[in-house]
């Protein structure tokens, strides 16, 4: 505070120093304020205040001002049209194979060595053609033996009658007893036993010698010889006897089938008459080109399988059909009728519901449940469900949602022709179709 001879020049600034004032009265050696002892961490918590309050106001500015509506997305387009209505004839359907209408195997009927086979393997024979020649040498001995036997029962007859008349003469003179006279009657009637009994080994044997030449019994194309000249063949009856070959008559053809027990129902409450049409094309065709009758139906249900057999009779000139032949049958039962129809890719599918979208006046979408028929091209009958004066969703099914707007245009369901059936192996039919009358 005051110098004295013992202070230094250092001592004497250091104090000069102190005494200085640092602005508003205060001084160096003054104690330091309470802001300027506060934290640095004390001073951030007080800006993060404000900035968050700043926030809050713009946030409330903003939020709080009326907001205009963001604008509604446009209705969905969708393409519709009323059903079509048409006339169809409706068929059933079945998978089946073509059979034989008559089928032999031809065995001889008696044995002995084949001599001469006189048919092609495969060709059509006439019904009485020759087929097979087998050795007649031995039949021919056997009946000229029993033709000399026949001769020999006519002289034993004839003397008989002689001595029967000579003694019925003596009879009247008292000269021959009459236990003679029924002796010989009785040894005339067993002549004519004898005669009638050697005719008959003629003609067995006579028959032995026809079956020497084994004929065709039917007509038909026949098949590959099974056995060749110089073999011996047995004869006989039954499966004993050597087959020769077999003859298949396929002229007409029948076409085999079966039905399910609903359709049989069906058709019987239809009235279906046992001559009623069918149509069948085969598994490389796309038409039903050979057309036939039905000509028969079993006379009770398989209890394990549930179906019934039946049979069409096909007329088959050319021979071109065969035996064993896979083919697709359809028959009609119901006749023209009048149905409407909506592309195939229209049905909508909800779990066993099959749903049918239509549009009204409103452009609201509602959803109907609807029976369906069968197929007519890519056009689906429906049986049920819906009117003509229904607009129908054709396309744009997947924007089309029930109880949402859309916004509809008009489309035009038109018939388009059955696509050709695929060059393939034989599928299970469908149970039944329609076709669109001309």
């Amino acid at each position: 505070m005051f110098d004295t001879p013992f202070d230094n020049r250092d001592d004497r600034d250091r104090r000069n120093l102190e005494a200085e004032p640092l602005g508003e009265g205060r001084f160096a050696s003054d104690p330091p304020l309470e802001a300027e002892t506060a934290p640095p961490r004390r001073r951030k918590g007080w800006i993060a205040l404000i900035v968050l309050a700043v926030i809050a106001a713009l946030a409330w500015y903003l939020l709080g001002r009326d907001v205009a509506p963001a604008a509604a997305p446009p209705a969905p387009a969708v393409i519709v049209d009323n059903p079509l209505q048409m006339q169809i004839t409706e068929w059933d359907e079945f998978i089946g194979r073509f059979e034989a209408s008559r089928s032999v195997e031809v065995r001889p009927r008696v044995s002995g060595q084949i001599t001469a086979i006189h048919f092609t393997d495969g060709q059509y024979v006439n019904a009485g053609a020759l087929l097979f020649t087998i050795d007649p040498r031995p039949y021919r001995a056997s009946l000229a033996e029993a033709q000399a036997r026949v001769a020999s029962a006519n002289a034993a007859l004839a003397l008989g009658r002689s001595n029967l008349a000579r003694a019925q003469r003596l009879v009247e003179e008292d000269a021959v007893a009459a236990n003679e006279i029924d002796r010989l009657q009785a040894e005339v009637r067993t002549n004519e036993a004898a005669v009638a009994a050697a005719q008959a080994a003629v003609r067995s044997r006579s028959l032995d010698v026809e079956f020497t030449q084994v004929r065709a019994p039917i007509s038909g194309r026949i098949s590959d010889r099974r056995i060749d000249s110089g073999n011996l063949v047995s004869g006989g009856n039954g499966e004993s006897a050597t087959l020769l070959t077999t003859i298949n008559a396929v002229d007409p053809i029948h076409f085999t089938f079966e039905g399910s027990e609903a359709l049989f129902l069906k058709s019987k409450r239809e009235g279906l008459s046992s001559s009623a049409p069918v149509e069948i094309r085969l598994a490389d065709e796309s038409e039903y080109r050979w057309h036939g009758t039905l000509d028969f139906t079993d006379n009770q249900i398989d209890p394990r399988s549930g179906t019934i057999r039946a049979r069409a009779v096909i007329a088959n000139p050319g021979g071109f059909l065969a035996p064993g032949l896979f083919g697709n049958m359809r028959m009609s039962t119901g006749g023209l009728t009048t149905a409407l129809l909506v592309p195939d890719t229209a049905v909508q599918t909800d779990q066993t519901r099959k749903l049918l979208l239509v549009v009204d006046s409103s452009g609201t979408v509602a959803a109907k449940e609807v029976a369906l028929g069968p197929l007519v091209g890519e056009l689906r009958v429906i049986r049920s469900g819906i009117a003509l004066t229904d607009r129908v969703v054709i396309e744009g099914v997947q924007m089309a949602v029930p109880g949402q707007k859309v916004r509809p245009e008009a489309g035009n369901i038109t018939a388009t022709p059955v696509p050709s059936a695929a060059a393939s192996a034989p599928v299970e039919a469908a149970a039944s179709s329609a076709t669109a009358s001309n």
